[in-house]
């Protein structure tokens, strides 16, 4: 049994700590929210702790999730493992390549597992998807983004959010760190830019970003995230992989709307387009939602901890998207094309 203290009970939070509470792998010792959480019946019964730090003393848990703002994501998780804790966390790892290196560095040195919430890592129709792109061989054309129309107590979170990161970093993690799973090529330039489209958010920050990132194989990418009730519906959901061998792009159908979390992740069809030959539709059938994902997600953790799980490779990729969108944000920020060099963990 997994004994598991769960930090942060937004949407995520809620969602883990459902997973963790359906599957008999986990025991839930704690949940930690700083002000009262709104929870569903099967969570209303665990003990509640509005301090991290007392939370990780008072419970000494075999795992700790974290799902609290980006700006905590560090700390609380280099605590958790000089405490004994294994670590999930959800993306981004850090708001800074520093203190993600530090994070993998202390899951190095304490021997503790670490596992970043890249959902789409546990999706089989992304899993499908990176699959289809890697048998046409690159060099390879990304064209990526999720813009997010939102209102109210949406709003109001993306707001919050931007306190600290912006959406190209926040958002963008998952869609570069598919870049980098389908070309595995280093990624060596980004050029970025944004803008502030609302006098709600702080003067240094913005609401919308793009960026493209250069490969090593000569592979190209493109980003594109906005968040606030200005974006548009239009195109807000591309998702296409090109290269000589022909391309691959998940077709949109039936998404409820950018805000909708499940229309984030949801693919239905495949559309493979072959240089030479027939194009192919790949349904795909009964796919999972949000929580399924997360139910998921965690299921990898509890095999990764009770089977030793390499996850050197994760903590690397992991740093690596990171480190492009936070060199977008810097590009954004400056003006400047910034070239990237890979770190030492």
């Amino acid at each position: 049994m997994i004994r598991v203290l769960v930090a942060g009970l937004g949407n995520m939070g809620r969602s883990h700590a459902l997973a963790y509470h359906g599957q008999p792998e986990f025991e839930i010792v704690g949940l930690v929210n700083r002000t009262p959480p709104v929870l569903p019946d099967e969570l209303t019964g665990y003990t509640r702790f509005d301090d991290f730090h007392t939370a990780l003393n008072a419970t000494s848990p075999d795992l700790v999730c974290i799902a609290t703002y980006s700006d905590s994501h560090a700390e609380y998780a280099i605590a958790a493992m000089q405490a004994g804790a294994h670590v999930f966390v959800e993306k981004p790892l850090a708001t800074n390549r520093d203190d993600a290196v530090a994070v993998t560095r202390a899951a190095r040195d304490h021997d503790r597992k670490l596992v970043v919430g890249y959902i789409l890592r546990h999706h089989p129709s992304w899993q499908r998807m990176i699959a289809e792109a890697r048998q046409l061989g690159g060099p390879y054309v990304f064209r990526l983004n999720l813009n997010q129309q939102s209102r109210g107590e949406e709003w109001a979170t993306h707001k919050q959010l931007m306190e600290t990161t912006p959406p190209i970093v926040d958002c963008g993690v998952h869609y570069v760190d598919v870049m980098c799973q389908i070309t595995d090529a280093a990624p060596v330039q980004v050029r970025g830019m944004g803008l502030r489209l609302s006098d709600e958010i702080a003067a240094d920050m913005y609401n919308y970003g793009h960026f493209q990132v250069l490969f090593s194989d000569g592979s190209v990418g493109w980003y594109e995230a906005g968040w606030g009730p200005m974006m548009s519906e239009t195109a807000f959901f591309v998702k296409d992989v090109i290269s000589p061998g022909g391309a691959v792009s998940i077709v949109a159908e039936d998404i409820a709307g950018s805000s909708d979390i499940d229309s984030h992740t949801k693919v239905g069809r495949l559309l493979v387009h072959p240089t030479s030959g027939e194009d192919r539709a790949i349904d795909l059938e009964d796919e999972p939602g949000h929580q399924a994902l997360c139910d998921a997600e965690q299921a990898f953790v509890a095999r990764a901890i009770l089977e030793n799980i390499d996850l050197s490779r994760h903590a690397r990729d992991a740093v690596q998207s990171l480190a492009i969108c936070l060199a977008a944000d810097e590009s954004v920020r400056t003006g400047k094309v910034v070239d990237l060099h890979q770190p030492e963990l």
